[in-house]
């Protein structure tokens, strides 16, 4: 597994975190997350971020087509009435690459750092969402060395390439095949145009050997039910 694009000690992570709402897309730890920022709030968001620790909380809405989720609805977090309920763990990304475009809007990449619980929700600024993060349950994502992960590799490939010819979708198979399990097990959760419940599930792998089975059994369920993806999102 490749070095950490950069070193942040556990206690050096935030008690408040701006979060980005994004259905369908997901951002793990040491994974680079690409994005195009146009809405005024997530714009101020990025300027602010990036005047201060430069963490986004990437986040998924836990029903995008509804404003609210019933109260006591297990695994979310509810906010106010105009604005969707949030699953109640997403990842915090660094911003380490960011530029200007004429147009006004900001092209940023997120490296991910470390998943977070939402312990609640407190009071948005500039129009954007903020969160005081629980980081305790992922502390290992930070701290604990890379292990390789156990991965029944012949499986995964097998399933994979299936996946990909189902989807039409055309891969350098070669560098797949070069890429060493951990970081598999980084690049195809984040990649593959897995349902947003899908990729919530992937996220909340405690490890990545956990995240690889899962990986198997949703390659291998889309394949039983002759299921193409649909694209990802981006802001």
């Amino acid at each position: 597994m490749a070095a950490r694009f950069f070193q942040l000690r556990f206690e050096e992570l935030p008690d408040t975190l701006p979060v980005f709402p994004l259905a369908g897309v997901l951002l793990l730890p040491e994974g680079r997350l690409p994005l195009n920022i146009f809405e005024p709030r997530y714009l101020a968001m990025v300027e602010d971020a990036l005047g201060a620790r430069r963490l986004i909380g990437m986040i998924q809405p836990s029903n995008p087509e509804a404003t609210n989720s019933p109260p006591g609805t297990p695994g979310v977090t509810m906010i106010g009435a105009a604005e969707p309920a949030l699953y109640d763990t997403g990842c915090a990304g660094r911003i380490v690459s960011f530029s200007e475009t004429g147009d006004g809007r900001f092209t940023i990449t997120l490296a991910g750092v470390c998943r977070f619980r939402v312990a609640r929700e407190v009071d948005g600024v500039h129009g954007y969402r903020r969160v005081t993060p629980d980081w305790m349950p992922f502390r290992a994502d930070i701290e604990a060395a890379a292990a390789e992960p156990k991965i029944d590799r012949a499986k995964l490939l097998a399933a994979l390439r299936a996946y990909l010819t189902l989807n039409e979708m055309e891969v350098d198979w070669g560098a797949i095949e070069g890429t060493p399990d951990a970081a598999l097990m980084i690049v195809l959760p984040m990649s593959c145009p897995f349902e947003p419940r899908e990729k919530q599930a992937l996220l909340e792998c405690k490890t990545p050997t956990d995240r690889g089975a899962m990986l198997i059994t949703l390659l291998e369920m889309a394949l039983a039910e002759g299921k193409g993806g649909g694209g990802m999102a981006r802001q």
